[in-house]
């Protein structure tokens, strides 16, 4: 029978199972079998016209099936189907080599002197013969971007500092906060509450103060990116939203760059090198990205702290491989890592002809608004529907609460959460069953609903008010709010 892998982001629609073997002869067939059998499944892979979605690619071993018959394909009892979805060429570019001429000018890399120390150095660099003096002044010579300085950018900073590479770009606005030091290894408890920029240059300084730290404080939008990007070598796209995502990616189409590419989810990682003219795009992988919402963030759907390290050192790999033009590059190819297995996978890309951006005939010739192309309406606004539901403070849950009203507070996290921290009176229903326990409510009590920030907890009220309850409400900043308004020692997470 049929194999088909779940990534870690849609297993909690098959019941937790990272591989179902099925029936069919086609890979349409295998998946209406897997729908069959789990039709929670069926939204995120189909869209309402029954099209499977452009943000989810069906692999047939190492082949996308896009490049074969598509859903139509062949499949025996012996293949292997795998689901990649976005958590974010042609035949042979996966062996090519890049001239590395064709990023550093050759003036800039023969200006390059060391001293005796910068020799000590980087001597176990030099030693190899495929790095070399020639080498290290190319790594002195070139300028990298690194788009984000958290989980991905940390480990990508300090490496790409580490190795010699001379100037290295961050963008970032954010501020160290405590729950990024489980994974973002350039700060440290001291720099909370500090701007990740001046920790990050701190800390590469540290390392390597013969490297120069360009820091831009600010959004990387379509007004600023261009011009931001543009004296820059190579773009490594550390970032943690879609359309910061295909941002960057058409950034490095337009001003002809490499794109080293890295996403995180949970226990798993993608990473690649997109480069307009020499192999595919993002866009060539994934032409649009998932509806807001359905794929969970880091601070929703959580992330092994250990991951974004192994994601970024290889994203710093083949950032070095390009500046030294060595090895073969991810131009072409997907890696995708599963740590619960210890597994690597590489699956083959190919250049989309009808990529809007790279295909034979771009209709996107300048930088758009991602916002808009990713559904976004800007921070402030709430997603479709979610304008209509009725909130209520924390203050004034605790004012009813101490005035011994009756109330119905049901709190649609999962249970692991629900053991970190919760509100009295509470009752656990997990998001993913609210409809079909919906029985267990009354209709004509007053429903209060309330997760983590009031994101679910939201979605849970629609889903209650489409099956016909009246009298909902949404806590206003979830359980957060209730730790820094109302009881302080409910621990935040």
């Amino acid at each position: 029978m049929p194999k088909i892998l779940v990534p870690t982001s849609l297993q909690q629609f098959v019941g937790g199972n990272d591989e179902i073997s099925v029936g069919g002869t086609t890979v349409k067939e295998a998946l209406d079998q897997l729908l069959e059998r789990y039709p929670d499944l069926r939204k995120h892979l189909y869209n309402d016209k029954g099209e499977l979605r452009h943000f989810v690619n069906i692999y047939k071993g190492a082949d996308d099936t896009r490049a074969l018959q598509g859903l139509e394909t062949p499949v025996t009892d012996a293949d292997e189907l795998s689901i990649v979805p976005s958590i974010a060429g042609g035949v042979g570019v996966e062996t090519a080599r890049i001239n590395p001429n064709a990023l550093l000018p050759e003036e800039r890399v023969e200006a390059v002197s060391f001293s005796n120390e910068e020799i000590l150095r980087y001597s176990r660099h030099l030693i190899l013969p495929e790095v070399g003096l020639e080498g290290q002044k190319r790594l002195r010579a070139a300028k990298v971007l690194l788009i984000g300085a958290g989980g991905l950018g940390s480990p990508l900073a300090l490496y790409l500092a580490a190795a010699g590479v001379g100037t290295i770009g961050l963008v970032d606005f954010d501020a160290v906060d405590l729950t990024n030091l489980q994974r973002q290894v350039i700060h440290g408890t001291n720099d909370v509450g500090r701007s990740k920029l001046e920790s990050a240059k701190e800390t590469i300084l540290d390392i390597n103060p013969h490297v120069e730290v360009i820091g831009f404080e600010e959004r990387f939008t379509s007004q600023n990116a261009l011009e931001i990007a543009r004296d820059f070598d190579i773009i490594i796209d550390g970032t943690d939203n879609f359309p910061t995502r295909y941002l960057t990616n058409d950034v490095c189409a337009l001003l002809g760059k490499p794109n080293v590419y890295g996403s995180i989810f949970r226990f798993e990682g993608q990473a690649s090198v997109f480069w307009a003219g020499h192999g595919p795009c993002y866009r060539c992988l994934f032409p649009e990205p998932p509806p807001p919402g359905l794929v969970p963030s880091c601070a929703e759907g959580g992330v092994l702290g250990v991951l974004p390290g192994i994601v970024g050192c290889i994203q710093a790999i083949e950032a070095i491989k390009l500046i030294l033009g060595i090895g073969n590059p991810l131009i072409g190819r997907l890696l995708t890592f599963n740590a619960l297995k210890m597994q690597f996978r590489e699956l083959r890309l190919r250049r989309d002809p009808a990529c809007p951006l790279c295909g034979e005939n771009p209709t996107i010739r300048e930088l758009i608004d991602y916002e808009e192309f990713c559904g976004i309406r800007g921070e402030e606004a709430p997603p479709p529907q979610l304008d209509e539901v009725e909130e209520i403070t924390v203050q004034e849950l605790k004012r009813r609460m101490d005035a011994g009203e009756r109330l119905t507070i049901i709190d649609v996290r999962e249970p692991h959460e629900y053991a970190i921290a919760r509100i009295p009176r509470t009752q656990l229903i997990p998001l993913g069953q609210i409809e079909e326990r919906a029985h267990e409510l009354d209709p004509n009590q007053e429903i209060i609903l309330h997760c983590r920030s009031g994101k679910r907890s939201a979605e849970a009220l629609l889903k209650l008010k489409a099956k016909g309850f009246k009298h909902l409400k949404n806590l206003k900043g979830g359980i957060l709010a209730w730790s820094e308004e109302i009881d302080p020692s409910v621990p935040k997470y």
